[in-house]
């Protein structure tokens, strides 16, 4: 399977943040859509940056209590490793391993156009696995 496969299961609707925005205001968004990590865009088509939790937990130990008050763009990793609809399950998942990452934006002619996950790589994963161990099943039993 690939990227736009997932996508196609589970939408392509992307939460992002203005990078002016507070650290508070992402905070809210992430409770609020129970989500590890955010987008941070200008403009809602491209990627400026991201910020995940442990942006914010590293933040925390650098900044204390300020942190709620200062911008997005402050505490945002701006190196973003995107990925495309037609990248595989198994070199993304190999990718946020070595790169320690758990996120990517799916970005398509420069567009943002989804995100994944390391939870809907391994889900993707899993389907594929079972669904191989299934028909293998139904072969022995029919043969």
């Amino acid at each position: 399977m690939n990227v736009q496969g997932i996508l196609q299961q589970k939408g392509d609707a992307v939460t992002t943040i203005r990078p002016d925005a507070t650290v508070a205001d992402a905070v809210e968004t992430l409770d609020r859509e129970r989500i590890g990590a955010l987008i941070v865009s200008e403009d809602g088509e491209g990627v400026d940056g991201v910020l995940s939790e442990r942006d914010i937990v590293m933040a925390l130990a650098r900044h204390g209590d300020d942190l709620l008050s200062r911008s997005v763009d402050s505490v945002m990793t701006r190196a973003v490793v995107t990925c495309e609809p037609a990248d595989s399950v198994g070199d993304l998942m190999a990718e946020m391993t070595s790169r320690r990452i758990r996120h990517f934006p799916v970005v398509a002619d420069g567009r943002l156009c989804g995100i994944v996950s390391i939870g809907d790589l391994v889900k993707s994963r899993l389907d594929e696995v079972e669904f191989e161990a299934n028909s293998l099943r139904s072969f022995i039993a029919g043969g």
